[in-house]
């Protein structure tokens, strides 16, 4: 994709959709770390190692070409997005923790995404003939483009709170709005290789978001964390944010690559389905108490 369009969009709309997230973040989020601080060790454990870990092992065990094998690494190592805080809210979850695994998992993004990405990048893609590299100028090119529209979106919402909390669903509404529009343009210009790529990632997807799931759940439960905890758990690392993952591996300053942004599409598709068999799932094994719980007001979480 090298249209003088996409080459100046993908940046802006990669972004907007950070400076959005910004915008539904507040110091407090980070603060609430101290009421949950065994269950967000776990989460943060399987965010930041477990995951990217059972991701590289699917992809050789898979024998993934190079280009698929960086785009699912990327998507493991993206942070937990908006549609976990919704399907935890639909399905019991505790939704406060949710919002402080989204804010502490999306600063750390900035800095661990770069680098699974760089490591990615030298061990699949050297010495072949679609080598490129995400070197030192792109790392710190990913770095501000991610956290500098993440930290002026805080700044917005603590000196604005009320334009805040208007502009927020406009602007996530307005970035992937677009981003979906770059996302078809580039599926078409693909058109005679998407099902060449669908049967090659789409079961190492499927199995990736079945273990992101279980994991998610398992390791919160296995730390004496309680349903609510585990189900935010669940959701939060279970589904990674491939808006941004796919904003990345097409924008033109970046990765600037169609195939590296399969991964996140058929994962995205598959997740969600697969969100919700799990939320069912989950809904079903909840103790009598949460259970109730989850079909009226939620009690109050220290």
């Amino acid at each position: 994709m090298d249209s003088s369009l996409t080459t100046f969009l993908l940046p802006a709309v990669l972004a907007v959709i950070m400076f959005g997230l910004g915008l539904g973040l507040t110091v407090a989020d980070f603060r609430r770390v101290t009421a949950h601080p065994r269950p967000v060790a776990v989460a943060l454990c399987c965010q930041l190692v477990l995951l990217p870990a059972a991701c590289l092992g699917l992809v050789l065990a898979f024998d993934l070409s190079p280009a698929l094998a960086v785009g699912m690494m990327l998507l493991a190592a993206s942070p937990g997005g908006t549609m976990a805080n919704i399907f935890s809210h639909l399905f019991g979850g505790d939704v406060a923790l949710n919002v402080t695994l989204t804010a502490i998992n999306s600063v750390i993004a900035v800095f661990t995404l770069p680098i699974v990405v760089n490591l990615s990048l030298d061990h699949f893609m050297s010495g072949t003939d679609e080598a490129l590299g995400l070197r030192f100028d792109k790392t710190l090119q990913v770095f501000l483009v991610v956290l500098v529209p993440v930290a002026a979106g805080m700044l917005v919402r603590q000196r604005h709170p009320d334009f805040a909390e208007r502009s927020t669903r406009a602007v996530k509404v307005t970035a992937v709005t677009a981003l979906v529009g770059v996302i078809i343009a580039a599926v078409v210009s693909e058109r005679k290789n998407v099902l060449g790529y669908l049967a090659d990632v789409g079961h190492v997807a499927f199995l990736f978001a079945a273990i992101s799931l279980t994991v998610g759940y398992g390791a919160t439960r296995l730390a004496r964390g309680d349903h609510r905890q585990s189900v935010a758990t669940c959701f939060e690392i279970g589904m990674h944010n491939t808006t941004l993952s796919m904003a990345i591996a097409l924008s033109p300053s970046l990765l600037d690559s169609t195939r590296m942004a399969i991964p996140s599409a058929v994962y995205a598709v598959e997740m969600f389905l697969m969100a919700l068999a799990a939320g069912f799932l989950l809904r079903r094994i909840a103790p009598p108490e949460t259970a109730a719980d989850s079909t009226g007001a939620q009690p109050a979480q220290a």
